[in-house]
């Protein structure tokens, strides 16, 4: 029974890849407007105007792990296709910084459990998403550390220790404040008083 369950969910998961190609084939071909982002969620398409406040933040997350891991060998990337576990979920996170080493798999995607860290900046129509399937998702890739950046609240919520398809720990630091991210993976102090708010 378990070769038949692992077979499954084997069969699963590359129908969920091929699926995905397919909708990101299709959008490619489609007059997406320029400055959005387009996501697929589980199997639900997003596409979402990229706001100055938005750039702004993600770039004081990209400066901060340029500046703690060196800006030429560091993996790290924004707006990137990740496919992530669950169904259909071909994300695009706003920063993702890669382990030392990590390289594409056979398909020449870069892999999720390479990920050392996601920083999702919040947008209005989106906000659901990154607070509920993304983080679900993050969990069950392993992803160990989770940055939510919300310009609305003016808050970074901070989750780590996945388990089980959960995070166990979750952090919640106010704009100005810094975040303390030196027992993870990251071991970096990260100053939030420059992050805009909306």
């Amino acid at each position: 029974m378990t070769i038949l369950e692992d077979r499954i969910e084997i069969d699963m998961a590359d129908e969920n890849v091929k699926r995905l190609d397919e909708w990101f084939e299709r959008l490619e071909r489609m007059p997406v407007p320029e400055g959005y982002k387009v996501e697929i969620v589980g199997g639900d398409v997003f596409m979402t105007p990229q706001r100055d406040i938005h750039w702004e933040t993600v770039r004081e997350l990209l400066w901060a792990l340029e500046d703690r891991f060196g800006r030429r060998h560091a993996r790290i990337f924004s707006d990137v296709r990740v496919d992530f576990p669950g169904h259909e979920n071909g994300f695009c996170p706003d920063v993702a910084k890669f382990r030392e080493g990590a390289a594409k798999d056979d398909t020449g995607r870069w892999k999720p459990e390479d990920i050392e860290f996601i920083g999702e900046v919040i947008s209005r129509g989106t906000a659901h998403n990154d607070y509920g399937p993304k983080k679900t998702a993050y969990a069950v890739a392993g992803i160990p550390v989770y940055l939510i950046a919300d310009p609305y609240l003016g808050r970074c919520t901070v989750h780590t220790e996945p388990k089980d398809g959960a995070y166990q720990c979750e952090l919640r630091v106010d704009y100005g404040t810094n975040v303390d991210l030196t027992t993870t993976a990251l071991n970096l102090t990260l100053k939030t008083d420059a992050f805009p708010r909306d």
